[in-house]
């Protein structure tokens, strides 16, 4: 049975104007280190200049492999909650948006699965893709996958250059194979983007 690998990473560490910083640098150069051993089709990423500076850095490591820009992995909100669904603690989070932008949410999240998170047919080879992607599309795929409530998104962090592994299959669930991994990563390198005095 052909199956679907995805390789889901958030950007490396970025700056205030979403530029990489040298420690991003080292991270993508890490993940891409750790991807070199697998048969890796694609490396695809949004348009965000972190995201695709990271992509590129990790395909260094990976040679021959396209680098392509997919519209689906921008960084959005994938869904607002009603307000009877709002868990307590996040209700502040979505002060200001409006019943458009939740749509537009709402609309990019289905193209996100509808592109990405399929089987193969069952005449295709397998395949391996990586994407270089933000926290909150991973933690919609990863919703997506184990098959929860639409609100289960919120409080799946990523840690910058986190690997998350998901397979696809047809006629069955999608596989968690592992989330947010920082193997790759020494310890100075991770949980970047928290505070100092959270990182375990």
């Amino acid at each position: 049975m052909s199956t679907r690998y995805l390789y889901l990473a958030r950007h490396g560490s970025a700056d205030a104007f979403g530029e990489l910083t040298d420690a991003g640098h080292q991270q993508a150069g890490l993940l891409g280190r750790r991807l070199a051993r697998l048969p890796i089709d694609a490396v695809w990423h949004s348009m965000l200049p972190r995201a695709a500076a990271s992509a590129r850095e990790i395909a260094r490591h990976l040679p021959d492999v396209p680098v392509l820009e997919a519209a689906e992995l921008i960084d959005h909100v994938p869904y607002v909650p009603d307000a009877h669904e709002m868990p307590r603690a996040w209700a502040g989070f979505f002060d200001g948006f409006d019943e458009a932008e939740a749509s537009a949410g709402r609309r990019m999240a289905q193209d996100l699965v509808t592109r990405f998170a399929t089987a193969p047919g069952r005449t295709e080879p397998d395949s391996h893709e990586v994407l270089v992607t933000h926290a909150y599309p991973i933690a919609w795929l990863l919703r997506h996958a184990l098959e929860a409530p639409p609100t289960r998104w919120l409080g799946l962090d990523s840690a910058n250059t986190g690997l998350t592994v998901i397979e696809y299959r047809i006629g069955l669930s999608p596989t968690l194979v592992m989330f947010n991994d920082q193997s790759h990563l020494p310890g100075d390198l991770r949980w970047t983007g928290f505070g100092a005095g959270t990182r375990p």
